[in-house]
């Protein structure tokens, strides 16, 4: 059943059965009910890529992850397509990877898709190279960095201030009395570099010389943190507390102190960032930094939405963490 069939059946133009179902003024009310009966008795639905030929827009939004299989990833990515459909767009989901030529290779797909606006969550992105891929497929619609910056005139930013979360985290194990503490995790993006920024910060305020940091870094995986927090027992037995760059990698941890016997918090205290799942399923359930990548990326496809459709919204919005204590500290 198409829109001609339904004009025919209602004695009226295929342009009014336009105008009828884009909810346009204009037309009488008895001709309206009458088009609007007959395309709930045909279940008439519009082609979108019909519609988005005339109206120049596509209704759908390109949304890049590195890895839709992370925790927090899986998350919000939830809350931003829920939040979309609700405003009437459609989002496609590309899974863009950890290096530059596979994030490129999700750009130039969604500029294929002729998408009306992207959405990039995760601090990975932001290097060069993506950079310079949303100059040359990106240049006309708008672009929101969920945990990312780019100085662009089409590209939002929404953040997190993690450094001064973890910041907060060293004074939490010093109060403890664990201040004698060591990072483990990923160091190679942006945002663990916010991390160990705060880290770094807040225990050369506690009297550290930065030279006797114990900093542990890998792969941001459970099995990473297994082995860097065996490392950390065989040649620092002194430590008393861990932050970890993620929960995943705290989740590795807190079992490679389980097999050595280590009791926490008793001897060892722990604090993870993300606030997954993780921590709550963890025996004894860890404490974690609460980044609010839920709430960062449900802020992001909101301004996202507003500038498609042509309201104001600030280039950057910087957001607080929360540390969500629990029976590790």
């Amino acid at each position: 059943m198409t829109i001609y069939d339904i004009a025919e059946l209602a004695g009226v133009s295929a342009s009014t059965v336009s105008r009828v179902i884009n909810n346009k003024p204009g037309i009488r009310e008895a001709t309206r009910e009458k088009v609007k009966a007959l395309l709930k008795e045909h279940n008439y639905t519009p082609d979108e890529n019909a519609r988005g030929l005339v109206n120049k827009n596509t209704r759908l939004i390109g949304i890049l992850l590195a890895d839709i299989r992370s925790a927090h990833h899986t998350d919000l990515t939830y809350a931003v397509e829920k939040y979309l459909r609700g405003k009437g767009y459609c989002g496609i989901i590309l899974n863009a990877g950890s290096h530059a030529g596979e994030m490129l290779e999700a750009i130039r797909i969604l500029e294929q898709r002729r998408v009306d606006g992207v959405l990039m969550v995760g601090s990975v992105f932001q290097n060069e190279e993506v950079e310079n891929g949303i100059r040359e497929h990106f240049a006309n619609i708008p672009v929101v960095f969920a945990n990312g910056r780019f100085d662009l005139p089409n590209v939002y930013c929404v953040l997190v201030d993690e450094c001064d979360g973890v910041e907060h985290c060293v004074d939490l194990l010093v109060k403890k009395g664990k201040g004698n503490a060591a990072f483990i995790g990923e160091l190679d993006t942006p945002s663990s570099h916010e991390k160990l920024k705060g880290f770094k910060r807040a225990m050369l305020r506690c009297g550290r010389s930065e030279d006797s940091l114990v900093i542990l870094g890998g792969e941001p995986s459970r099995e990473s943190g297994y082995e860097l927090t065996r490392q950390l027992l065989s040649r620092h037995p002194d430590i008393q507390s861990v932050i970890y760059s993620e929960d995943l990698v705290a989740a590795g941890g807190m079992r490679a102190f389980w097999d050595a016997g280590v009791r926490i918090p008793d001897e060892m205290a722990v604090i993870g960032i993300d606030n997954t799942i993780y921590g709550e399923l963890s025996c004894p359930r860890f404490t974690s930094l609460d980044n609010k990548m839920t709430e960062m990326a449900s802020e992001a496809a909101r301004i996202l939405i507003d500038a498609i459709e042509g309201r104001q919204n600030p280039r950057k919005i910087m957001l607080l963490s929360d540390i969500v204590e629990r029976e590790s500290t």
